[in-house]
């Protein structure tokens, strides 16, 4: 009977990190063809089937390179969340680990990496009140109300913070909101120790560097049909998978 990896803790996830449009799915690609391993997706845009332009799916090319994990494998229409993904996602590492030493974790979720290599932080019940003004407010006032709210509830994770991902702002103002206590003051405090090492890659480039690629990125979107993609989802809206930078702000283009 083959020893279970749990007990070795000779096996390895490499983390690879870093802003949109920098490189990660290429690097990931690469260094998995090295170590002939597979790679397991964090990124929660790329979770849902129905979001396929506008989230920057791997291509079926590099899908063939290389066999990837949590690339639309739910729908928009289901209740998935980092704390069921983080289940799923070390059952699944667990299962790997028996055949491999080494894995690939990539994506630009960084709570969903955090909720895989050290566990999930844990936040205080709130009134559900709180998130359904929040969302009232993204709505009528923009997004850019709700960061400007952010900055002034907890400057410390605005600095580290996706701001331009509304769901992650909301769930933080509300937690400021309903517990009168920076966000910030509830990260990090159930770090929890995982049976395999980690090794995180961290990209990084100048930022205009990383704006130019954003905008030719964007630019090849909806040359390959990003706004047609976002109308056809747009009955779907409230959904908290499409609350996503790139399709909020099509929404907003076409309510107004």
């Amino acid at each position: 009977m083959a020893t279970p990896y749990i007990r070795m803790k000779s096996k390895t996830v490499i983390s690879i990190i870093g802003p949109t449009a920098i490189g990660k799915t290429s690097l990931s690609i690469k260094i998995a063809e090295h170590f002939h391993t597979e790679i397991v997706s964090c990124d929660s845009r790329q979770f849902f089937k129905e979001m396929n332009i506008g989230t920057a799916v791997p291509s079926q090319s590099e899908l063939s390179e290389v066999r990837h994990h949590f690339i639309q494998h739910k729908s928009i229409f289901d209740d998935y969340n980092v704390g069921v993904f983080e289940r799923d996602a070390l059952k699944l590492i667990d299962e790997l680990f028996h055949k491999y030493d080494t894995l690939i974790l990539t994506g630009g979720s960084g709570l969903y990496q955090k909720a895989v290599l050290e566990g999930l932080d844990h936040f205080p019940d709130v009134d559900p009140s709180i998130r359904a003004h929040l969302n009232k407010t993204l709505e009528e006032k923009g997004l850019d109300y709700l960061k400007s709210e952010l900055k002034k509830q907890d400057p410390a994770y605005y600095k580290i913070a996706d701001i331009d991902n509304p769901h992650r702002v909301i769930r933080a103002l509300e937690i400021c909101i309903g517990t009168k206590k920076p966000f910030s003051t509830f990260l990090n405090n159930n770090k929890k120790s995982r049976a395999f090492n980690s090794i995180k890659i961290g990209l990084t480039t100048d930022r205009q560097t990383i704006y130019d690629r954003i905008n030719k990125r964007v630019d090849l979107m909806v040359k390959d049909g990003l706004i047609e993609e976002v109308k056809q989802l747009y009955p779907h809206k409230h959904l908290n998978a499409l609350k996503t930078v790139g399709y909020s702000e099509i929404f907003d283009y076409i309510d107004g």
